[in-house]
């Protein structure tokens, strides 16, 4: 394993890959530190400081990018924008025609496809700056805390200063997009996914902290045993799949023979990925929301329908929540893995080159023989994403544990998954260069 490390080292291509990666990533973690204008950066800190183990409605969005947003930062939407652009571009791929043909021009389609990806992302940064903004102008960003610090979080709320903040967040999101795409090209992985997984990993440490600080360092110990069986459990899930043969028939192109040899047609156990996990907390954090925006003035009685929601969908202890946030994840595994993956697309494809499957007819019973697979791989599959997404969840009312609890929800799934495809890269690298790889 050194031995391997030593190698990487000893590239000079792949050395300067990764040493250009560490450098990206260290400008992205510095960003996420500088204040926005007209913030007032001792108020941040003394309500950060008195509500270290709660996040709110934004748990997602401060996770993801890296504790940025309740420090008001200049990275402070992080690259959540990217990624809800990323869902809705692909999910409009169904509704819109013209997106499906540019996706299947190949390259050319595709780099259109990632124009409007872009084109969205600013979009929604300025949506989601301005909200922000308001938020915090509001003295609602870190809920009722009491702390007078809250309600004063700027120092100057005219319009020119709002306008400027709504700018420089837009502008910090437009930023971490081109780092992830230079990532891309000159680094190592994927420059995006890297970006999430520094933003969720940052916040391990401080998670960890608050367990030893509050349970004890038994309770810690007990947290990190259990987290390295999760962590073996996520890596057992994420790496199995059913495997269908596929037979190609020999067929004569001139005077060369093509086809005749054996694949596989690879379906993962989990083939939405972290997706529907982002789809149910998106979903369950609108009611709490609105209900935020619905509180009533000093002095007067919440309406009946913002008691029910603060009492049963603003917090992770609820039974009630749990359900729907268990049920939400099933049912999106299902959406989203009807979405991307089209059986009577693979059949026809199968059928144009020639390959079926041994016992299967070619064409409609293929298709409807993938399906079959299709529907009953996915069932364990979104148990398993309602599992893991329920730990911080159980952690939190059975420990007290932070709900960002690190070895549970949409953290671990992308620690472990970003993890295993840029070893897996890197891998590749030193194997084409030393054949001997990094994992063996």
């Amino acid at each position: 394993m050194f031995s391997a490390i030593a190698r990487i080292f000893r590239t000079p291509d792949l050395r300067k890959k990764i040493g250009f990666t560490l450098g990206m990533v260290a400008l992205f973690r510095l960003g996420s530190f500088i204040p926005a204008p007209f913030v007032d950066f001792d108020s941040v800190q003394q309500c950060l400081a008195a509500n270290s183990d709660t996040s709110g409605l934004y748990e997602l969005v401060n996770l993801f990018s890296g504790g940025a947003l309740l420090q008001l930062s200049i990275f402070a939407l992080g690259i959540m924008p990217y990624i809800t652009a990323s869902i809705i571009v692909q999910l409009l791929r169904v509704v819109i025609p013209h997106f499906e043909t540019l996706y299947k021009e190949g390259q050319a389609g595709q780099s259109t496809l990632t124009q409007y990806t872009r084109y969205l992302t600013i979009a929604l940064a300025v949506l989601q700056s301005t909200t922000l903004i308001t938020v915090a102008r509001s003295g609602a960003l870190f809920g009722s805390s009491g702390n007078p610090a809250c309600t004063q979080l700027l120092t100057n709320d005219a319009w020119y200063a709002i306008m400027l903040m709504v700018l420089t967040m837009t502008a910090g999101t437009g930023v971490i997009m081109w780092m992830g795409e230079l990532i891309t090209e000159r680094g190592v992985g994927n420059g995006m996914s890297l970006l999430i997984f520094t933003s969720i990993a940052a916040m391990f440490p401080a998670s960890l902290g608050r367990i030893a600080s509050a349970k004890g360092w038994d309770t810690l110990a007990i947290v990190i045993a259990v987290g390295l069986v999760v962590v073996a459990a996520v890596v057992f899930v994420e790496q199995s799949q059913r495997r269908i043969p596929v037979q190609y028939a020999k067929r004569m192109v001139g005077r060369r023979t093509y086809g005749g040899n054996n694949t596989y047609i690879p379906i993962k156990v989990n083939m939405a990925g972290v997706i529907p996990v982002i789809f149910a907390s998106s979903l369950l954090y609108l009611p709490a929301l609105i209900a935020q925006f619905n509180q009533p003035a000093p002095g007067q009685e919440p309406q009946p329908w913002v008691l029910w929601v603060t009492a049963n969908l603003t917090g992770g202890g609820q039974p009630l929540y749990m359900i729907l946030y268990f049920l939400l994840i099933v049912g999106f595994t299902y959406f989203y893995v009807a979405i991307t993956f089209n059986p009577e697309e693979v059949a026809d494809n199968m059928k144009k080159y020639g390959g079926f499957i041994p016992g299967i007819r070619a064409g409609r019973p293929t298709a409807e023989y993938l399906d079959y697979v299709l529907t009953r791989i996915t069932l364990p599959g979104s148990l398993y994403l309602g599992v893991i997404a329920l730990l911080p969840l159980v952690a939190f009312s059975a420990v007290g544990a932070d709900q960002n609890f690190p070895f549970g929800g949409a953290s671990i799934l992308i620690i472990v998954g970003v993890g295993l495809e840029t070893v897996k890269q890197i891998d590749s690298q030193l194997q084409q260069r030393h054949y001997e790889g990094l994992l063996r």
